[in-house]
């Protein structure tokens, strides 16, 4: 598992070895990890989520990570001492439908040597725990980060209605209206 300076320093021997190579990367960071970069959680991670590259100032879905940041990555794994996929494209499949409007706009950006990792802001992070909290049950990882962020009933009904493109079921509502309810928003049904 990392924890917050382990991740950090794992990220400082990738950017290393990257610049060594002659290459960069901007990856876009969501998730545990970005999160516990960001200090807003101090949960160990198993990973580092990436939900896009940054290619000519657009963000594209890496259906999987490109080979030489692939390499750097396994290499800084055996030199660290972690997992093989402590970065890797796992929640990539949300660019299909959308991230939040302004996405963008809001992340955070760190530096490591050849690699710029731009982390989802806040705001953006209770969008997709909330997603995922849904998913996943109130017994959760995402429902404790979620819980963490401490978001306000707006945050939540915003990022309610922001899941809902990405499932409009009605078993997906309903967990979702359950989920609200969990986190002290009650009338949800009447705002989405």
């Amino acid at each position: 598992m990392l924890n917050q300076s382990l991740l950090e320093e794992s990220l400082a021997v990738l950017g290393e070895a990257l610049a060594e190579r002659g290459v960069t990367f901007e990856i876009v960071a969501v998730g545990g990890g970005s999160l516990l970069l960001l200090g807003l959680i101090s949960r160990p991670t198993a990973d580092l989520d990436v939900v896009a590259l940054i290619e000519a100032g657009g963000y594209v879905k890496p259906a999987i990570l490109p080979a030489d940041l692939a390499d750097a990555v396994r290499a800084t794994a055996r030199v660290m001492g972690i997992r093989e996929d402590w970065i890797n494209a796992g929640p990539a499949a949300l660019l299909d439908l959308g991230l939040p409007a302004e996405f963008a706009n809001r992340t955070v950006e760190r530096r490591y040597g050849g690699l710029v990792v731009h982390l989802a802001g806040r705001r953006d992070q209770v969008f997709l725990k909330l997603y995922a909290a849904v998913d996943q049950g109130p017994s959760s990882k995402h429902f404790q980060d979620l819980v963490a962020l401490s978001p306000s009933r707006e945050e939540l009904l915003d990022a309610a209605r922001w899941a809902i493109t990405h499932d409009p079921s009605p078993g997906f509502r309903s967990e979702l209206l359950t989920a609200l309810a969990g986190l002290g928003v009650d009338d949800a049904d009447r705002h989405i």
